[in-house]
């Protein structure tokens, strides 16, 4: 199913450490757009994506969206999009978004997806205006008129175009009439023009900055991935996979890895209109149940709400591993005991489904390392990818995670001065996330070490981890969803968390003191998993005080990234008063304290 491991190792006088696969990257497509016309030329009615209508599914197959790509991709070029007149999307995941983005990539029009958070959950539309200026989109397209309207009304200068609810925003094109514009030559020279140096995406995300940064993304570098990819898990190959999945396609690990992943290895795709929420999780479940996924996809708040039912519903259970072939976590370690709790549910639905991840970054296509083997320790992030170089960099007291390899962007929309900052004098990309060998063996993998920017000391000197310990405390209390860590220069570390509404089940109503939740429960059970936890950690693994919060982190201010992960310097700066509650010499009552 996986292939072996074969890595080498360079030790540098410097301190750094070069690995790299010995397996020479494959040839790849030269473009996105060319895995799916030889998809749809070697097997057209074959099904690409489908999304649900009433009690089943809508399809498309590959056949289907090849058509709609080419009229939409001429429709593009008729309005003046180009290399350098960009489209713009704004809704989510959807049919219309994905044949549009599939004609942009026809035509070689770059496309620009950006978090719906911006446009749905925002207050002011600062970023959008802040994007759109950088980005200089030619076209706009939102899935309905209405609900984005006001994000539309930000975007000053280029035509709209809408699936749905035309009238609500004047001069708006209707994506019907786009679908009946009839390819042309100029559609089929544009399409010849494109190759593995043109631009495919530019990627907004925002990082640790809070400003928007827009990521190259080339055909190349998309492409090399997928063939890496397939490269580790040769299975692909004889195996047309089945994803049903809701991971956002303004995020490089939906939209490029599991979307392309479908296209190369001609795949379906169902699009899950649920997510990791508790008033929405119900969706995704649905959705497993009628159409049992063969790989399945996610990030560990997904499976902190998945594991649960998999444990109480042995029905669901065993549907939902009926035909998979593996399991994928991504984005942020998973904390060691759900992984078990995992590993169980699956055993006791009579199923062998390994758990495997990855690691990368928006701007390395995602795909960097996998776990392509068995492991046991959660921090694990697998070996280097072929085609790709890894270099752990000092920094301080870490090590730097640099890549070099195809999968690497060119650098940063109009704006030389982050390129330029971005890699180091070797070309190596700098990502700012820490790692460190797993062991002597190179084809035992690296463990994952957090962002670098988010490590402290105490003022005892003792050096705090952010990330490792992030997932032992989740791990350890998997009442709690997510946590931030405080403790530069105090005593001991206490943290800012947010409940796991899937896995608390409390007597009684949660009251909320000045931005807390208070329940004498929770306090006590949490202080119980603290203590327990406390009793086996040093110094720098002890978390002293927590307090729960009642507020989520907000977009606006900047606690949340474009992809949906905590920005923690950000959130202790906005909620010092709660931080400062954490050191108080006489706790107050939302105050919890390790029993």
């Amino acid at each position: 199913m996986f292939a072996e491991p074969d890595v080498e190792r360079e030790d540098r006088p410097d301190g750094s450490v070069v690995f790299r696969s010995r397996a020479p990257l494959g040839p790849y497509p030269r473009s996105v757009a060319a895995m799916l016309r030889d998809w749809a030329e070697a097997d057209p009615a074959h099904p690409l994506v489908a999304e649900r209508a009433g009690d089943g599914w809508a399809t498309l197959t590959y056949g289907e969206v090849r058509d709609r790509a080419d009229a939409l991709g001429q429709a593009l070029l008729d309005r003046g999009l180009g290399p350098h007149r960009p489209l713009m999307i704004l809704s989510g995941n959807s049919v219309a978004h994905f044949v549009l983005t599939l004609g942009a990539l026809t035509a070689g029009v770059p496309v620009a997806p950006i978090s719906v958070a911006y446009s749905l959950l925002s207050t002011d539309h600062a970023r959008i205006r802040d994007i759109a200026s950088l980005l200089r989109p030619g076209l706009v397209f939102a899935e309905a008129g209405g609900p984005f309207a006001a994000a539309l009304a930000a975007v000053e200068g280029p035509g709209v175009v809408l699936a749905y609810d035309v009238d609500a925003v004047p001069g708006a094109e209707s994506l019907d009439d786009l679908l009946a514009t009839a390819p042309g030559p100029e559609l089929a020279a544009a399409y010849a023009a494109t190759g593995p140096g043109t631009l495919a995406k530019v990627l907004f995300t925002s990082g640790s900055t809070g400003s928007p940064k827009g990521v190259l993304n080339t055909h190349r570098m998309l492409c090399s991935n997928q063939q890496a990819i397939r490269q580790a898990w040769p299975f692909l190959a004889g195996e047309r996979p089945v994803l049903v999945d809701w991971l956002p396609w303004s995020h490089t690990f939906g939209g490029n890895h599991n979307v392309d992943l479908v296209l190369r290895n001609g795949g379906t795709l169902y699009l899950d209109d649920g997510k990791p929420a508790p008033q929405l999780f119900g969706r995704s479940l649905e959705n497993l149940r009628s159409v049992p996924p063969t790989l399945y996809f996610n990030v560990p708040a997904g499976y902190a709400q998945l594991v649960p039912v998999l444990e109480r519903d042995p029905e669901f259970a065993r549907v939902f591993f009926s035909r998979l072939r593996l399991l994928f976590n991504a984005a942020a370690a998973l904390p060691a005991a759900l992984r078990s709790r995992l590993e169980a549910a699956a055993a006791a639905a009579g199923a062998d489904v390994p758990l495997t991840g990855s690691w990368g970054a928006t701007e390395t296509a995602p795909a960097v390392t996998s776990a392509h083997f068995p492991f046991t320790d959660a921090r694990c992030i697998g070996v280097p990818l072929p085609g790709l170089a890894v270099k752990l960099a000092p920094v301080g007291e870490a090590h730097e995670i640099r890549v070099r390899g195809d999968a690497v962007t060119p650098g940063y929309l109009h704006r030389p001065d982050l390129t330029e900052a971005a890699f180091d004098d070797e070309g190596f990309y700098r990502t700012g996330d820490a790692a460190v060998p797993a062991s002597g063996d190179p084809n035992t993998g690296l463990l994952f070490g957090g962002r670098i920017a988010e490590d402290f000391k105490l003022d005892t000197g003792t050096f705090v981890r952010v990330g490792a310990l992030r997932t032992a405390l989740l791990s350890a209390v998997p009442l709690l969803s997510d946590v931030v860590l405080a403790g530069e220069n105090r005593q001991y570390i206490g943290a800012l968390a947010w409940l796991n509404q899937a896995e608390a089940r409390l007597a009684g109503p949660l009251d909320e003191a000045d931005g807390c939740l208070v329940h004498a429960e929770l306090a006590g059970q949490v202080a119980k998993l603290l203590a327990a936890m406390n009793s086996v950690a040093g110094s720098a693994g002890r978390v002293e005080r927590l307090v729960v919060l009642a507020e989520p982190p907000d977009l606006d201010a900047g606690e949340i990234t474009d992809k949906g992960y905590l920005n923690q310097r950000r959130v202790l700066a906005r909620r010092a008063a709660l931080v400062e509650r954490l050191y108080a010499d006489e706790p107050d009552v939302a105050v919890i304290v390790a029993g």
